[in-house]
Protein backbone atom coordinates (compact mmCIF):
# COMPACT_ATOMS: atom_id res chain seq x y z
CA UNK A 1 0.00 0.00 0.00
CA UNK A 2 1.50 2.93 -1.24
CA UNK A 3 0.20 5.40 0.88
CA UNK A 4 1.69 9.07 1.04
CA UNK A 5 2.11 11.65 4.25
CA UNK A 6 0.37 14.63 3.91
CA UNK A 7 0.15 17.64 6.22
CA UNK A 8 -2.73 20.17 6.31
CA UNK A 9 -1.85 24.11 6.60
CA UNK A 10 -4.13 24.20 9.25
CA UNK A 11 -1.51 22.23 11.35
CA UNK A 12 0.84 25.55 11.26
CA UNK A 13 0.28 29.06 12.87
CA UNK A 14 -1.93 31.37 10.40
CA UNK A 15 1.02 33.89 10.17
CA UNK A 16 3.87 31.48 9.30
CA UNK A 17 5.05 32.54 5.88
CA UNK A 18 4.43 30.05 3.01
CA UNK A 19 7.64 29.13 2.06
CA UNK A 20 8.76 28.85 6.03
CA UNK A 21 5.67 26.18 6.24
CA UNK A 22 7.03 24.33 3.40
CA UNK A 23 10.07 24.06 4.94
CA UNK A 24 8.77 22.65 8.03
CA UNK A 25 7.08 20.18 5.62
CA UNK A 26 9.89 18.93 3.75
CA UNK A 27 11.70 18.48 6.96
CA UNK A 28 9.53 16.66 8.94
CA UNK A 29 8.81 14.15 5.76
CA UNK A 30 6.13 14.86 4.89
CA UNK A 31 5.19 14.29 1.13
CA UNK A 32 2.60 16.80 0.49
CA UNK A 33 0.65 19.96 1.59
CA UNK A 34 -3.25 20.62 1.58
CA UNK A 35 -3.28 24.18 1.10
CA UNK A 36 -7.10 25.87 1.91
CA UNK A 37 -8.56 28.49 0.35
CA UNK A 38 -9.72 31.35 2.02
CA UNK A 39 -11.78 34.82 1.38
CA UNK A 40 -8.82 36.64 3.31
CA UNK A 41 -7.09 38.55 0.35
CA UNK A 42 -4.05 38.85 2.87
CA UNK A 43 -4.08 34.39 2.76
CA UNK A 44 -1.53 32.76 -0.03
CA UNK A 45 -4.61 30.65 -1.11
CA UNK A 46 -7.69 32.93 -1.64
CA UNK A 47 -10.23 33.62 -4.10
CA UNK A 48 -8.53 36.36 -6.05
CA UNK A 49 -5.44 34.42 -6.19
CA UNK A 50 -4.45 34.35 -10.11
CA UNK A 51 -3.17 32.00 -12.31
CA UNK A 52 0.09 33.70 -11.83
CA UNK A 53 0.21 33.85 -8.01
CA UNK A 54 -1.12 29.87 -7.81
CA UNK A 55 1.55 29.16 -10.28
CA UNK A 56 3.94 30.65 -8.26
CA UNK A 57 2.76 28.61 -5.26
CA UNK A 58 3.03 25.55 -7.33
CA UNK A 59 6.93 26.67 -7.72
CA UNK A 60 7.67 26.97 -4.53
CA UNK A 61 6.28 23.26 -3.32
CA UNK A 62 8.44 21.28 -6.47
CA UNK A 63 11.33 23.69 -4.90
CA UNK A 64 10.80 21.90 -1.47
CA UNK A 65 10.33 18.35 -3.32
CA UNK A 66 6.41 18.72 -2.38
CA UNK A 67 3.19 17.61 -4.04
CA UNK A 68 0.18 20.13 -3.50
CA UNK A 69 -2.44 16.92 -3.76
CA UNK A 70 -5.47 18.00 -2.52
CA UNK A 71 -7.19 21.40 -1.82
CA UNK A 72 -9.40 21.81 1.59
CA UNK A 73 -11.44 25.63 2.61
CA UNK A 74 -13.74 26.35 5.41
CA UNK A 75 -15.70 28.27 3.78
CA UNK A 76 -18.64 26.22 2.90
CA UNK A 77 -19.67 26.25 5.99
CA UNK A 78 -20.41 30.40 5.34
CA UNK A 79 -21.64 29.46 1.70
CA UNK A 80 -23.47 26.15 1.88
CA UNK A 81 -24.49 24.52 -0.97
CA UNK A 82 -28.21 23.88 0.74
CA UNK A 83 -28.45 27.51 2.05
CA UNK A 84 -32.16 28.70 1.76
CA UNK A 85 -30.46 31.79 0.09
CA UNK A 86 -29.97 31.43 -4.00
CA UNK A 87 -26.74 33.77 -3.90
CA UNK A 88 -25.37 32.00 -1.03
CA UNK A 89 -25.69 28.48 -2.85
CA UNK A 90 -24.14 30.12 -5.76
CA UNK A 91 -21.27 31.61 -4.23
CA UNK A 92 -21.17 28.26 -2.48
CA UNK A 93 -20.95 26.68 -6.17
CA UNK A 94 -18.74 29.26 -7.39
CA UNK A 95 -16.14 28.57 -4.60
CA UNK A 96 -15.85 24.65 -5.61
CA UNK A 97 -14.87 26.01 -9.08
CA UNK A 98 -12.41 27.91 -8.03
CA UNK A 99 -10.89 24.71 -6.04
CA UNK A 100 -11.28 23.07 -9.19
CA UNK A 101 -9.11 25.76 -11.03
CA UNK A 102 -6.71 25.92 -8.28
CA UNK A 103 -6.68 22.32 -8.16
CA UNK A 104 -5.57 21.56 -12.00
CA UNK A 105 -2.76 24.53 -12.04
CA UNK A 106 -1.30 22.84 -8.34
CA UNK A 107 -1.82 18.92 -10.23
CA UNK A 108 -3.73 18.34 -7.39
CA UNK A 109 -6.15 14.99 -7.37
CA UNK A 110 -8.58 16.00 -5.34
CA UNK A 111 -10.91 19.17 -3.36
CA UNK A 112 -12.53 18.91 -0.21
CA UNK A 113 -16.36 19.89 -0.57
CA UNK A 114 -18.49 19.75 2.28
CA UNK A 115 -21.89 19.09 0.61
CA UNK A 116 -23.99 21.11 2.96
CA UNK A 117 -25.55 21.39 6.10
CA UNK A 118 -28.92 20.55 7.76
CA UNK A 119 -30.24 23.12 10.13
CA UNK A 120 -33.51 24.00 11.58
CA UNK A 121 -34.59 26.23 8.71
CA UNK A 122 -32.79 23.73 5.71
CA UNK A 123 -34.78 20.56 6.21
CA UNK A 124 -32.66 16.86 5.04
CA UNK A 125 -34.35 16.08 2.36
CA UNK A 126 -34.48 19.53 0.85
CA UNK A 127 -30.38 19.88 1.88
CA UNK A 128 -30.26 16.40 0.23
CA UNK A 129 -31.85 17.62 -2.79
CA UNK A 130 -30.08 21.03 -3.28
CA UNK A 131 -26.93 19.39 -2.86
CA UNK A 132 -27.32 16.68 -5.39
CA UNK A 133 -28.33 19.11 -8.26
CA UNK A 134 -25.17 21.31 -7.23
CA UNK A 135 -23.22 18.52 -7.49
CA UNK A 136 -24.04 17.07 -10.84
CA UNK A 137 -23.42 20.69 -12.37
CA UNK A 138 -20.00 20.89 -10.30
CA UNK A 139 -19.08 17.26 -11.99
CA UNK A 140 -18.74 18.13 -14.91
CA UNK A 141 -16.39 20.88 -14.47
CA UNK A 142 -14.29 18.65 -12.52
CA UNK A 143 -14.31 15.92 -15.48
CA UNK A 144 -13.25 18.89 -17.18
CA UNK A 145 -10.10 19.72 -15.10
CA UNK A 146 -9.48 16.33 -14.38
CA UNK A 147 -9.89 17.29 -10.48
CA UNK A 148 -12.26 15.14 -8.27
CA UNK A 149 -14.64 16.56 -6.16
CA UNK A 150 -14.25 14.73 -2.81
CA UNK A 151 -17.70 14.95 -0.48
CA UNK A 152 -16.32 14.85 3.25
CA UNK A 153 -17.80 13.47 6.31
CA UNK A 154 -18.64 16.41 8.87
CA UNK A 155 -20.19 17.25 11.77
CA UNK A 156 -23.32 18.90 9.63
CA UNK A 157 -25.98 16.84 10.62
CA UNK A 158 -26.28 15.09 6.91
CA UNK A 159 -25.02 11.98 5.47
CA UNK A 160 -24.89 10.28 8.50
CA UNK A 161 -24.51 6.68 7.75
CA UNK A 162 -21.95 4.82 5.05
CA UNK A 163 -24.64 3.40 2.98
CA UNK A 164 -26.06 6.81 2.59
CA UNK A 165 -23.04 8.65 1.37
CA UNK A 166 -21.98 5.42 -0.85
CA UNK A 167 -25.98 5.94 -2.18
CA UNK A 168 -25.63 9.58 -2.52
CA UNK A 169 -22.38 9.25 -4.86
CA UNK A 170 -23.39 6.81 -7.28
CA UNK A 171 -26.36 9.05 -8.04
CA UNK A 172 -24.19 11.65 -8.70
CA UNK A 173 -22.67 9.17 -11.46
CA UNK A 174 -19.49 10.66 -12.01
CA UNK A 175 -15.77 9.78 -12.28
CA UNK A 176 -15.08 13.09 -10.65
CA UNK A 177 -17.25 12.59 -7.32
CA UNK A 178 -16.03 10.46 -4.97
CA UNK A 179 -15.49 10.93 -1.10
CA UNK A 180 -12.75 12.84 0.93
CA UNK A 181 -13.30 10.42 4.32
CA UNK A 182 -12.24 12.30 7.69
CA UNK A 183 -11.18 9.33 9.87
CA UNK A 184 -11.55 11.44 13.41
CA UNK A 185 -14.98 13.17 12.51
CA UNK A 186 -17.14 9.72 11.93
CA UNK A 187 -16.08 8.80 15.82
CA UNK A 188 -18.93 10.58 17.43
CA UNK A 189 -21.38 8.46 15.54
CA UNK A 190 -19.62 5.74 14.05
CA UNK A 191 -16.94 3.04 13.26
CA UNK A 192 -14.06 4.17 10.71
CA UNK A 193 -13.12 1.00 9.40
CA UNK A 194 -16.41 0.05 8.26
CA UNK A 195 -17.12 3.50 6.41
CA UNK A 196 -13.79 2.68 4.47
CA UNK A 197 -15.21 -0.79 3.64
CA UNK A 198 -18.63 0.50 2.51
CA UNK A 199 -17.07 3.87 0.28
CA UNK A 200 -14.42 1.74 -0.68
CA UNK A 201 -13.15 3.04 -4.19
CA UNK A 202 -14.97 6.16 -3.98
CA UNK A 203 -12.65 7.18 -1.78
CA UNK A 204 -10.24 10.00 -3.32
CA UNK A 205 -8.83 11.59 0.05
CA UNK A 206 -8.51 10.62 3.86
CA UNK A 207 -8.03 13.08 6.39
CA UNK A 208 -6.77 11.83 9.72
CA UNK A 209 -7.14 13.32 13.48
CA UNK A 210 -7.81 11.77 16.98
CA UNK A 211 -11.17 12.04 18.77
CA UNK A 212 -11.64 11.15 22.93
CA UNK A 213 -15.18 9.51 23.15
CA UNK A 214 -16.00 10.31 26.59
CA UNK A 215 -15.17 14.17 25.77
CA UNK A 216 -18.19 13.71 23.27
CA UNK A 217 -17.99 17.29 21.73
CA UNK A 218 -15.69 19.60 19.37
CA UNK A 219 -13.30 19.69 22.65
CA UNK A 220 -13.02 16.15 22.41
CA UNK A 221 -10.28 16.05 19.10
CA UNK A 222 -6.81 15.53 20.69
CA UNK A 223 -3.43 14.38 18.45
CA UNK A 224 -2.82 11.32 16.53
CA UNK A 225 -2.37 8.29 18.69
CA UNK A 226 -3.82 10.33 22.27
CA UNK A 227 -7.80 9.13 21.51
CA UNK A 228 -9.89 6.44 20.48
CA UNK A 229 -9.16 5.44 16.83
CA UNK A 230 -8.59 1.78 16.34
CA UNK A 231 -5.71 3.03 13.97
CA UNK A 232 -4.81 -1.00 13.31
CA UNK A 233 -8.30 -1.50 11.80
CA UNK A 234 -8.49 1.34 9.74
CA UNK A 235 -5.27 0.85 8.13
CA UNK A 236 -6.03 -2.44 7.39
CA UNK A 237 -9.72 -1.26 5.81
CA UNK A 238 -7.25 0.81 3.91
CA UNK A 239 -5.33 -2.27 2.32
CA UNK A 240 -8.46 -3.79 1.68
CA UNK A 241 -9.64 -1.18 -0.41
CA UNK A 242 -6.52 -0.65 -1.93
CA UNK A 243 -6.31 2.46 -1.05
CA UNK A 244 -3.09 4.45 -2.17
CA UNK A 245 -3.52 7.92 -1.37
CA UNK A 246 -2.50 10.72 0.85
CA UNK A 247 -3.46 10.66 4.59
CA UNK A 248 -3.57 14.24 5.92
CA UNK A 249 -3.95 14.92 9.38
CA UNK A 250 -6.07 18.07 10.18
CA UNK A 251 -5.00 19.29 13.38
CA UNK A 252 -4.68 22.91 15.59
CA UNK A 253 -1.30 23.81 16.22
CA UNK A 254 -0.59 23.55 19.40
CA UNK A 255 -0.55 26.80 21.63
CA UNK A 256 3.29 27.00 22.25
CA UNK A 257 6.35 25.45 19.95
CA UNK A 258 3.72 25.07 17.35
CA UNK A 259 6.81 23.40 15.26
CA UNK A 260 6.51 20.31 17.44
CA UNK A 261 3.03 19.27 16.58
CA UNK A 262 4.69 19.13 12.74
CA UNK A 263 7.62 17.26 13.97
CA UNK A 264 5.02 14.78 16.51
CA UNK A 265 2.40 13.80 13.76
CA UNK A 266 4.75 12.76 11.53
CA UNK A 267 6.60 10.35 13.91
CA UNK A 268 2.44 9.38 14.58
CA UNK A 269 1.80 9.22 11.37
CA UNK A 270 4.42 6.50 10.52
CA UNK A 271 3.26 4.58 13.62
CA UNK A 272 -0.09 4.56 12.32
CA UNK A 273 1.19 3.34 9.02
CA UNK A 274 3.34 0.54 10.37
CA UNK A 275 0.37 -0.78 12.18
CA UNK A 276 2.53 -1.41 15.11
CA UNK A 277 0.77 0.74 17.72
CA UNK A 278 1.39 -1.60 20.54
CA UNK A 279 4.87 -0.43 21.02
CA UNK A 280 4.16 3.19 20.97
Amino acid sequence: MGLKKGINAWCFPESIELEKLFHQAKEHNYDGVELNLSDDDSSPLNLSSSDEDLMKISDLAKQYQLELPTIATGLHWKYSLTANEPKIREKGKDIVKKMLEVGSIFGAKSILVVPGVVEPSVSYDLAYERSLVALKELAEIAKDLRVSIGVENVWNKFLLSPLEMRDFIDKINSDFVGAYFDVGNILQYGYPEQWIKILGERIRAIHVKDFNCSVGNINGFVPLLAGDVQWDKVVSALEEIHYDGYITPELMPYQNSPEQLIKHTSHSLDEILKCNLQQV
